[in-house]
């Protein structure tokens, strides 16, 4: 699954929007208490009392029969389940959330019934679990059928089977409906065992309405007309498989397709007046699946990939078996309005939701503890696929920030280990995080640089090949990375994995026997990031590890109890003015030394960023950094020298550097060439200009905002208002053109009002160039006139990336009235539709005018937010952290605290209420110790700029 793509620039380095802090899971007790068990019939008790299912009863196959009736809105149907016995029993348990069950049965392996009675059917709601009672003992050893009939109502929101809808250009709205399961929301749709390591088989039949499709995770095998007015699908039978990745959609789009070079059939599903912009997701998908059949060295086991843009969708994507789910921004792609952002994003979400069809689909981690196992592998392959197959993307050059993201949710004390607990149902989806995602993608970045490219290959290729159809944990992974097998047995292609060959578990690197378990479970069992500092003494370099945080200063109290315990085994590498090798280490210890050579005049540790730690240069260290960037920046990589900028602002938070140290850092980038280090170094200078432009200092906003524009003059100048050069150069002609009109450059606001004036002049059809079109969009927003057009084009657009450009720029008014409208119609739904809400709010809260209104806009509609995104999802995790991303007063602090005792029920459960405190109460402290030191050193600046 991909995660929403926000386009809120101050997430990526401070607030970091998207996870939170691990919470304890304790033992559930039979029955809590002072509470009554659930009553059913005769006054059964229910017979269950954990939130996990019984093991004792495993599915094998589901017969599912479904109607969706997109007239009444509603379902119903009915599903046979084989079951495996394992216990003597007279109950099956199972889940089912929102369904009324009308009949329950069980019948023998000859398909006869147990009883001649309907069978008493026992509801937990509090645990989404159903009991049914068999009069008949069933027999362990034996196999039975449960069958089940069902109906509800077609969801509201986005999870189960919901219904969502489009509307044609003459005005004419149509309805689908479709699912979305991950990661407990099949039991919404049917009954089932819902957990991921009971995977089964499913055969799928739907009854639909001529005029409508199906779609499900198999091809139709046959289609029989049901009565006159039905008829019924009947898909082939799938693998084996969980049940968060089953899928059906009932719709009426339409298709491209083309086929892969094994005979795989892909096609591209959208709404009929869309399927222009389907033509390059095609493209993308034929690659994608050649190249990780390539990859993993496994065929592709099913013989389709469809891929349908879904209207309605919460997240970015879903990797369903054979029938992958996408938000229209996921994957359509108009070559008029879609900028080269745009189409990097499709093709990174495509990746990601393919590498999946391996990595979850084919092996899948046993529980939701280890959901990284699926995330972070699908989001680190998401750069190695696209680097392979559209090289000139530069897709390597976004790496980075997917660490910084880590790094910043990582260096706060609310993170948690990659690993955690999760039992029910919101701490399972609050996994889906940025520890999952970004973090989990970065260890195994460091871990492919570390082991080497073949040998990370060919271990993965081996833990798929071992647990192909069956679930696997951490360790079934590093075992299969140190391959425990014998030369012998490992040759002639066998798969050993005994406990008696773990002697074999251990690579030569840098004069050490490595024990991979130990080393990966520092960086997965425990939370946080460490930092390493740096000491030159002579010919050694002096090395001490401590976990990194920008939540508690040194001087804090609370700094031994928050540093005890943590040590990591860290792969370092560095290198030195003395050769071009990477030299590397292994530090397992708090402290360490290397012999690096008197003759060594300067010293970069973490080559790269291939190691996901922090490093701090003392005693001059960052003096000896400053100078080499001044003399010689490109005797450093593009990623070394963006990796300083980011570790020395991150230090400064910390504590451990002044902030006129870390500002004269990039000093040098008058000289850069290269955009990942020339916008790294940017952005830091804009989030300090959008921070302080909230506050009431105007003086240092204005000082701040002539200091960019001087400093970055000849970035600014040299840049055209076209689409033209490379995917780097239209990125940099993005960033750099937006900034400089937002800090009112009156050569940037002149050229974007006149660009502006002649689309008006056009009535809306003039194709603005695509890396400058939020730009002047934004610009034209100023005015009622432009505004209003504005939002008159987004209505009635058939372009996702357009209206996402478009409403963007809608939220860059400074009339609080239009961003309360906008926040209005968001909540309403219908001009703006809700899967966009959380989007919206996030950009109306990074105007300075609408601060505030977006922060009293979601305590004053919170309820009604939770009840249409769920409490652990990633868009109210996402509304907490971004709303508050740049509260920096102890008064918001308070307004923030407060706000969370009255929703207390709800904000105990949720891990983003501490990210949230602890992000609030680190910029606070940012702001008091740093404010003033920015203040002098801009003045500084100024009178030598005057100087000259």
């Amino acid at each position: 699954m991909v995660l929403l793509k926000i386009l809120v620039l101050w997430v990526l380095h401070l607030a970091l929007v998207g996870s939170q802090p691990t919470s304890k899971q304790t033992s559930t007790p039979p029955h809590p208490v002072g509470e009554q068990s659930p009553l059913g019939p005769d006054n059964l008790s229910f017979p269950w009392s954990r939130l996990r299912l019984p093991r004792y009863i495993n599915p094998l196959h589901y017969h599912l029969l479904l109607h969706p009736n997109l007239t009444s809105l509603s379902f119903n149907g009915s599903v046979q389940i084989q079951i495996d016995v394992q216990n003597n029993t007279n109950w099956v348990v199972l889940h089912s959330k929102g369904l009324n069950i009308t009949k329950a049965t069980i019948l023998d392996q000859n398909l006869a019934h147990l009883s001649d009675k309907v069978l008493p059917v026992l509801h937990n709601p509090s645990h989404e679990q159903i009991g049914i009672f068999s009069p008949r003992v069933l027999t362990s050893g034996q196999k039975y059928f449960l069958y089940i009939e069902f109906a509800a109502k077609l969801a509201e929101g986005f999870y189960g089977l919901y219904r969502s809808s489009y509307r044609t250009s003459t005005g004419e709205t149509r309805s689908l409906a479709s699912t979305h399961f991950e990661p407990t929301s099949a039991r919404m749709a049917f009954p089932c065992f819902d957990e991921p390591s009971f995977k089964a088989n499913f055969t799928v039949r739907i009854r639909r309405n001529p005029e409508f499709i199906s779609l499900s995770n198999m091809p139709v095998v046959k289609t029989v007309h049901f009565n006159d007015d039905l008829l019924e699908d009947h898909f082939d039978v799938s693998v084996k498989m969980s049940t968060y990745l089953v899928a059906f959609v009932i719709c009426d789009f339409k298709s491209v397709t083309a086929t892969t070079s094994s005979g795989v059939q892909v096609s591209i599903y959208a709404a009929p007046e869309k399927i222009q912009q389907t033509h390059y997701a095609l493209e993308v998908a034929v690659k994608m699946l050649d190249f990780y059949e390539e990859y993993f060295n496994i065929k592709y086991p099913l013989p389709k990939q469809d891929l349908i843009a879904i209207p309605d969708f919460q997240v970015g994507a879903m990797e369903n078996w054979g029938l992958t789910t996408y938000r229209e921004t996921s994957l359509l792609f108009d070559p008029l309005t879609s900028s080269v952002s745009d189409k990097l994003w499709v093709t990174m979400v495509i990746g990601h939701e393919l590498a999946h069809q391996w990595f979850g689909n084919l092996v899948t981690m046993a529980w939701w503890n280890d959901i990284w196992l699926n995330e972070g592998f699908a989001r680190y392959m998401e750069y190695i696929s696209v680097e392979a197959t559209y090289p000139d993307l530069k897709v390597e050059e976004y790496l980075l920030h997917v660490c910084f993201a880590a790094v910043g949710l990582d260096s706060l004390n609310s993170s948690r280990a990659i690993s955690s607990p999760a039992e029910n149902p919101t701490q399972i989806e609050e996994m889906f995080d940025t520890v999952s995602y970004e973090k989990g993608a970065c260890v195994l970045h460091m871990l492919r640089h570390f082991l080497t490219e073949d040998v990370f290959q060919s271990g993965i290729v081996r833990y798929l090949r071992k647990y192909s159809y069956t679930n696997a944990h951490n360790q079934d992974l590093w075992d299969s990375l140190a391959n425990t097998c014998s030369e012998e047995d490992f040759i002639s292609g066998r798969h050993c994995y005994s406990t008696s060959q773990a002697s074999k578990n251990a690579y030569l690197f840098a004069g050490e026997h490595l024990d991979l378990t130990a080393m990966m479970n520092t960086w997965t069992l425990q939370k946080g990031i460490p930092l390493v500092r740096v000491k030159r003494t002579g010919s050694r370099l002096l090395l001490r590890q401590e976990r990194f945080l920008r939540t508690v200063l040194p001087s804090d109290p609370l700094w031994s109890s928050v540093q005890q315990g943590f040590l990591w085994h860290i792969p370092l590498t560095y290198k030195t003015d003395a050769s071009s090798t990477i030299h590397r280490h292994l530090m397992t210890t708090l402290t360490d030394s290397i012999n690096i050579g008197e003759e060594v005049s300067w010293v970069k540790v973490n080559s790269d960023m291939t190691g996901y730690y922090v490093v701090h240069y003392e005693d001059g260290g960052w003096d000896e950094m400053t100078n080499l960037l001044r003399k010689n920046h490109t005797a450093l990589s593009y990623k070394d020298r963006t990796q300083l900028i980011h570790n020395a602002f991150q230090l400064v938070t910390a504590g451990h550097l002044p902030l006129n140290k870390a500002l004269d850092l990039i000093g040098y980038l008058g000289l850069e060439n290269h955009t990942v280090p020339l916008l790294q170094g940017l952005g830091y200078l804009e989030f300090f200009y959008r921070m302080v432009e909230k506050m009431d200092e105007f003086d240092l906003t204005r000082n701040l905002g002539v200091y960019i524009l001087n400093f970055f003059r000849a970035v600014v100048d040299k840049q055209t208002w076209s689409d033209s050069g490379s995917v780097s150069e239209r990125r940099l002609r993005s960033e750099v053109l937006s900034l400089a009109c937002h800090l009112h450059d009156p050569p940037c606001v002149e050229q974007a009002r006149q660009s502006f004036k002649h689309w008006l002049q056009s009535n809306g059809t003039l194709n603005l160039p695509t890396d400058v079109a939020e730009t002047v969009y934004s610009v034209g927003a100023q005015d009622d006139h432009g505004w209003a057009s504005l939002l008159h084009t987004y209505n009635i657009s058939l372009s996702a990336a357009q209206k996402h450009t478009m409403l963007y720029a809608l939220t860059c008014s400074t009339d609080t009235n239009k961003l309360h409208r906008l926040l209005e119609l968001g909540l309403e739904g219908k001009v703006i539709r809700s899967q966009d809400l959380s989007s919206l709010i996030l950009m109306v809260a990074r105007n300075p005018q609408g601060h505030y209104l977006a922060w009293n806009f979601v305590k004053r509609n919170w309820d009604t937010l939770v009840k249409r995104f769920q409490l652990g999802s990633s868009c109210i995790r996402n509304i907490l952290v971004g709303t508050t991303g740049q509260f920096s007063t102890p008064e918001e602090l308070t307004e923030v605290q407060l706000f969370f005792e009255s929703i207390k029920e709800q904000a105990s459960q949720l891990r983003a209420t501490q990210i949230v405190l602890d992000n609030v109460q680190k910029n606070v402290r940012w702001v008091q110790r740093n404010l003033e030191t920015l203040r002098l050193w801009l003045d500084e600046q100024m009178k030598l700029r005057q100087q000259k």
